[in-house]
């Protein structure tokens, strides 16, 4: 979906957003946390990082996420396709613009292929989720800046990338 949104250029008509928005709801409402989130959100809390979220969903999918698992105080700033007037690289570079930050000192946690190209060409690193074995090796010939089998491993990753990047 992600795709023919970026490709067509247009924004999607009243209809069409309330369509995607209608099956981003559902996707959202079924979804379960990950129970080594909130651990991981607390750790990067207390090293001062700043956490900004950057997605392609909607603005009411978001929301409705951080809202069901009370997450919104981690969170300096939210962009998503509505509020960053675009999809994939949009949100992040808005993001990015935003909190006035320089594109090479961002980490930015991927789990797709999409996300690893949307990260680059913003100009960031990667940070590679691996949710599964066989996709992570797949994913990780992307070369991303660094991978991950758990959020735990989050705080640690960022402490070694942030050193490569200096």
């Amino acid at each position: 979906m992600l795709g023919l949104i970026q490709q067509s250029g247009k924004k999607l008509s009243a209809s069409e957003t309330q369509i995607a928005e209608r099956l981003e709801l559902h996707a959202v409402d079924r979804v379960e946390l990950y129970e080594d989130l909130v651990p991981a959100l607390l750790a990067l809390q207390a090293m001062n990082t700043k956490l900004i979220i950057a997605s392609s969903l909607s603005t009411a999918a978001v929301r409705r996420f951080l809202e069901r698992f009370s997450l919104a105080d981690f969170f300096c700033a939210v962009w998503t396709r509505d509020n960053a007037g675009g999809v994939k690289t949009v949100p992040i570079a808005k993001a990015i613009e935003n909190a006035s930050l320089l594109p090479q000192k961002v980490m930015t946690l991927v789990d797709t292929v999409d996300g690893m190209q949307a990260a680059k060409e913003a100009g960031t690193n990667s940070i590679l989720m691996i949710n599964d074995y066989d996709q992570g090796r797949r994913l990780a010939m992307h070369a991303p800046a660094g991978g991950i089998v758990s959020l735990q491993e989050l705080p640690d990753a960022i402490r070694l990338v942030a050193e490569s990047v200096k």
